[in-house]
């Protein structure tokens, strides 16, 4: 039976071990006083210029990401409706009451292809923009809805480009300007 000896340290007081690693005890160490003379006074809330600790208002952070996640869900479902946008145009000319079927198919998928994609960017755009600036504590709540607004302004040209060029809506504009 042999009695295990102790490691180095494992028994030593701080004090014992400071000497051993050739430093001075503890009440010979002398906090020096800050060195500029000019430096602000500690507030006790947040600092107002210093950006890693502001903060954005809470109603203001919860209605950005309210926005960004009603978003994400908005482009989900309609991304995907786009990617088959023959059968959305269809309805749509029902809905206007249009006669006719969508026939521009070639165009309808390549542009509802476009415009999923557009989407999905511009949320992604919209969503980081945000994010920076919550981080930043800045206002940030009109920035989803600046994003919705470009994005959907974008992607409404994309849509409207093969449905201009549908001989069915074509023939229902033509009849609509006719005396």
């Amino acid at each position: 039976m042999s009695e295990e000896r102790p490691r180095y340290g494992e028994i030593a007081t701080p004090e014992e071990q400071r000497r051993a690693a050739g430093l001075p005890p503890l009440e010979d160490v002398v906090i020096a006083p800050p060195t500029t003379p000019l430096a602000p006074a500690p507030q006790a809330g947040p600092s107002t210029s210093d950006p890693a600790t502001k903060r954005s208002h809470p109603l203001d952070r919860f209605a950005t990401i309210a926005m960004l996640a009603y978003g994400l869900i908005n482009i989900v479902v309609t991304g995907l409706s786009y990617l088959d946008l023959p059968t959305v145009m269809n309805q749509t000319m029902k809905v206007l009451g249009i006669e006719g079927e969508f026939t521009n198919f070639a165009q309808g998928k390549t542009w509802g292809t476009i415009a999923a994609i557009v989407l999905a960017v511009g949320w992604s755009v919209t969503a980081a923009l945000s994010i920076r600036r919550l981080r930043r504590g800045r206002i940030t709540w009109w920035l989803p809805i600046i994003g919705a607004i470009i994005t959907m302004g974008v992607v409404s040209i994309c849509i409207a480009v093969p449905m201009m060029s549908d001989p069915a809506f074509v023939a229902h504009l033509e009849q609509m300007t006719a005396p």
